[in-house]
C-alpha cells in the first residue's frame, strides 16, 4: 500500500519536496504501520488500513522525522516514534468523525458511515494500545510521559469542543484554547520526542515543543478557514462540514462578533437547524465576506506561523533548518 503519492506532472511543493527527501525513513514509518495494522481480526486490518490510507498529508509524523534530522539525530527510533505519532492522530479521526457525526472525510466516506460507530470507537482504541505499544518497546519513560500527557489533553480537547458547539458565547480566546489541546498538542509532542531522543540541551527541547505548538495553532486555523472559503474545490473534504456540525470556529467567532443584532440572529437561527441547506451555507459566506472574516483568519494564523519560525531561532543555518521553514510557510499557504 502507497500511504504517500507525489504527482510528477506538476512542480513539487515544498511538502512534496520534504517527502521526497525524508522517502527512506518514511517508507520505514510506513512498514511498520502496515505491519502493525495486520491482524486476524479482519474489522481491525480493513478500518485501520481505510482511514490510514485515505490521503492525508501525514504532517505530524513528517516533523518528527524533520526534527531529528534537525537535531542531527543518529539512530533509528525516531521512526518507531513517528509511527506512535500517526497511530494516535488517526485514532482520533476515527473518535472525532464518531462525536461529529460525520459522513465524509478528505472527500471520501468516513469509516463510521461505512462500517458504524462501535466499529470505529473499538478500532481507534486498537490503535492507540498500539502507539503505548511502541512507547513501551522504544523504553524512554521522557517520550512515554510526553505521549500520554497529550493524548490526555487532546480528550480534554474533545470535550471543550462538545462544549462549545452551538454556543456562540464562545470567545476567542477559549476556541484558541480548544484547539491548542485538540491540535496543537500532538504537533507539539512529534516535535518534542525528536528533541528527546536526540539528547539536545533544554533551550532546544523548549524550542522545538514551542515551534510544534505555534504551528499547531496555525494549521487548525488555516483549516477552519478553509472549510468557509475552500481554494479551487482542492480542501478534500465537503465544505461548510463545521456550520452543519455546529461547530464554534473562528470563523463564524469573528463574524458573529461584528455582525449586528439582526445578523446575529440569522446565525443562530442557522447554527440551530438540524439539516441547513445550501443557501444557508452561502448566505454565510456572504456575512463573512462583508466582514473581512478569511483575511483575519489568515492573518491570525500567519501570527502563529511567525511565532513558530521565531522559536526556531536557537538552532544554527542549515538545510534543515530551511527545509522546516519552508515547509511551516507550505501549511500555512495551502488550498487544502
Amino acid at each position: 500500500m502507497n500511504l504517500i503519492t507525489l504527482n510528477s506532472k506538476y512542480k513539487k511543493n515544498s511538502l512534496e519536496e520534504i517527502i521526497e527527501w525524508l522517502s527512506e525513513d518514511l517508507n520505514k514509518v510506513n512498514k511498520i504501520i502496515l505491519d502493525l495494522m495486520s491482524n486476524n481480526l479482519p474489522l481491525i486490518t480493513d478500518v485501520s488500513s481505510y482511514i490510514i490510507s485515505s490521503g492525508g498529508k501525514r504532517i505530524r509524523p513528517l516533523l518528527t522525522l524533520i526534527c531529528s534530522k534537525l537535531c542531527n539525530y543518529s539512530g533509528d527510533r525516531h521512526i518507531n516514534l513517528a509511527a506512535v505519532i500517526e497511530f494516535i492522530h488517526t485514532a482520533t479521526l476515527l473518535h472525532d468523525d464518531v462525536v461529529d457525526n460525520s459522513k465524509k472525510r478528505r472527500g471520501k466516506k468516513t469509516a463510521n458511515f461505512i462500517w458504524d460507530n462501535k466499529s470505529s470507537i473499538l478500532v481507534g482504541d486498537y490503535l492507540l494500545s498500539k502507539a503505548f505499544r511502541l512507547l513501551i518497546n522504544d523504553g524512554s519513560l521522557k517520550c512515554l510521559d510526553i505521549i500520554s500527557q497529550t493524548s490526555t489533553r487532546i480528550s480534554q480537547g474533545e470535550v471543550k469542543q462538545l462544549m462549545s458547539t452551538k454556543n456562540f458565547c464562545t470567545s476567542e480566546a477559549q476556541y484558541l484554547e480548544i484547539i491548542s489541546y485538540k491540535t496543537a498538542e500532538l504537533f507539539s509532542a512529534a516535535c518534542r520526542v525528536s528533541a528527546e531522543i536526540s539528547e539536545v540541551n533544554e533551550e532546544k527541547k523548549n524550542a522545538l515543543n514551542d515551534f510544534g505548538k505555534f504551528l499547531g495553532m496555525a494549521f487548525q486555523i488555516i483549516d477552519d478557514t478553509l472549510d468557509y472559503f475552500p481554494k479551487d474545490n482542492m480542501t478534500g473534504k465537503e465544505s461548510g462540514n463545521d456550520l452543519k456540525e455546529g461547530k464554534i470556529t473562528l470563523p463564524i467567532i469573528i463574524c458573529y462578533k461584528r455582525s449586528n443584532k439582526r445578523e446575529k440572529k440569522s446565525l443562530e437561527y442557522l447554527i440551530s437547524k438540524e439539516n441547513l441547506k445550501k443557501i444557508d451555507f452561502l448566505n454565510t459566506i456572504e456575512l463573512m465576506k462583508k466582514y473581512n472574516v478569511e483575511e483575519d483568519c489568515q492573518n491570525k494564523a500567519k501570527h502563529f506561523s511567525i511565532m513558530a519560525k521565531d522559536s526556531l531561532g536557537v538552532f544554527s543555518h542549515s538545510s534543515e533548518k530551511e527545509k522546516i521553514t519552508k515547509l511551516t510557510d507550505f501549511l500555512i499557504e495551502r488550498n487544502y
